[in-house]
Parts: C-alpha cells; structure tokens; sequence
C-alpha cells in the first residue's frame, strides 16, 4: 500500500518510528518493542537507516519486512543516500523490493565527520528523482524542516529545496520534530504557497529528559519555546515527573494539531512503548 493513500479518508494518520538496535545490541529487543507497539495500531511504521548509512550491519529492510508480515502494519524503511553509491542504493532497492517493502522515507542522511560524501546523491532530491526513474513501484516519502533545515541559509531557500523534493517525485512528506506549533503553521502556510500539496505529517517527539533535547536541538536547531525552557529547568532532576511533563507537553500539541486540522502525527517513539501508550491513550478518541 502506497502511504499516500492513508490520506484520502476523513481519519488523521497516526504513526510511528522506530530505529534499529545499535551494531552490539540483539536485534531481538526490537521485536520486544514492536510486541507493544502494534497493539497500539498505528497507520504504518517507520523504521531508521543504520549507522551512517552503511549497507553493512543494517536491519532496516529485515525489521521493516517484519512489521509488514509478523504485526501486519504498514511500513516505511527510511533510505540515505549522502554516504552511498549508486550501486549501493541499487542493492538496497532490491533488498526492499523483495522483502515485500512499498513505501521509502527518502533522505540525505547525516555527513559522517572526516569522511567524503559520495558524489552520486548529493540531495535527497537527486536520490528520489532516482527511485522514481527506477523500474520499482515504491510509494516515496521525504522529509521538511518547519524552522529550516540546518544546512539552508533561510526559509525561502528550504521550502525551494522541498519543493524539488516534491516535483521528483515525493508524495507525502514527514516533518522534523518542533517544539513550537506556530512553526509549523507557518512552514505549512509557506510550503502550500508554494504549491507543495502532498499531505504533511506532524513529527511529535515527547522530550523526557533535558540531555535528550539538548542532543535533537544540536542536531536540527528546533527552538525552544519559553514555556518548554521553564518545563525542563522544573523538573530535569526528577526523572519521573520529567517524564510526564514531556508526554503533557507532547499531548497539548497534538491536541491543539489536530484541532488544526493536520494531515498526520509522526510519533517519534525513541523504541519506547511506555511513553507510546501513554500518548495514544491521551488522544485516542480525537482520531
């Protein structure tokens, strides 16, 4: 199932990432976590690339094929393309081809420090332009940046370079995580203007510890609003009461999204169903 088609009824999407264990970990804890999350019943998962996009030791494909066929769910297994080649990425396409795998999350993926990108992808543009081109039939979904993605010098130069996303072939866009909805409005309101009309989720990620946002801000610049700066400096040395002012806070704004009238919500998961259900049990009955 192509995920644009979750679009065309009346329900708002709500889904979830995961990502795979680290290299030294047992891929086994995965499942241990997707035991939970299905139950839950999100319109698809998505799962994360392997470390700095490296074929080798890469579990995406084998986890994403798992939700499809063991949790009977949609899934979505994210590809980066900064770090590889375009056999590389031929590889990949068939692996997910034949893993029974429709729908990609296309992306750049993160510079590895001290390494040289390759050449063939230098945007993610370049690699959707190219999985369209190809002889496969995947469902392809990108990434937005609601305050700008990191490496744009502003908003009119991201939404140009989203709107090259869309126009090779992008159909359905994920956001990065915010903080603050009135971004997001506003990157809404500027991406129609500029006639990207694909459906837009929301990426929601439940903070539950300072050392966390701190690492995410550092890695995509989302602001801090004031109110959330008072959350964390009342509660960042009690971990428990910590934990329930993010999923609060993570509440409120799907709340007041999806009385916005949002295309999705994009639960970033952190592989914790705990902070998951508690969530979904917030908001179910507003679906």
């Amino acid at each position: 199932m192509n995920l644009k088609d979750l679009f065309n009824g009346e329900k708002t999407v709500f889904s979830f990432e995961i990502f795979p264990p680290k290299r030294d970990a047992d891929i086994n804890t995965i499942y241990t976590t997707l035991d939970q999350l299905h139950y839950l019943d999100p319109d698809f998962i998505s799962v994360t690339y392997g470390a700095s996009g490296s074929l080798a030791n890469n579990s995406t494909c084998e986890i994403a094929s798992a939700i499809k066929k063991q949790y009977c769910l949609e899934a979505a297994a994210h590809l980066t393309c900064v770090n590889s080649t375009r056999e590389e990425i031929d590889i990949m396409l068939e692996r997910l081809a034949n893993a029974g795998i429709d729908n990609i999350l296309a992306l750049r993926g993160d510079r590895v420090p001290d390494v040289p990108p390759k050449e063939d992808f230098p945007h993610a543009s370049d690699l959707i332009r190219y999985i369209r081109a190809s002889h496969y039939d995947f469902g392809i979904s990108a990434a937005c940046y609601p305050e700008g993605h990191p490496d744009s010098p502003d908003m009119i130069d991201d939404i140009r370079n989203l709107k090259l996303k869309v126009d090779a072939g992008a159909e359905h866009l994920i956001s990065q995580l915010f903080l603050d909805n009135g971004m997001f409005y506003s990157f809404l309101e500027k991406a129609r203007i500029a006639g990207i009309n694909v459906p837009i989720e929301a990426g929601i990620m439940p903070v539950v510890n300072k050392k966390q946002i701190e690492r995410m801000v550092t890695l995509c610049g989302a602001t801090l609003p004031e109110k959330f700066i008072k959350m964390m400096e009342k509660f960042e040395h009690k971990p428990e009461a910590m934990r329930d002012a993010g999923i609060a806070y993570a509440t409120n704004q799907i709340v007041d999204l999806l009385a916005h009238g949002v295309d999705g919500i994009h639960l970033y998961t952190m592989n914790n169903p705990y902070i998951a259900r508690r969530i979904c049990q917030n908001v179910k009955t507003l679906f």
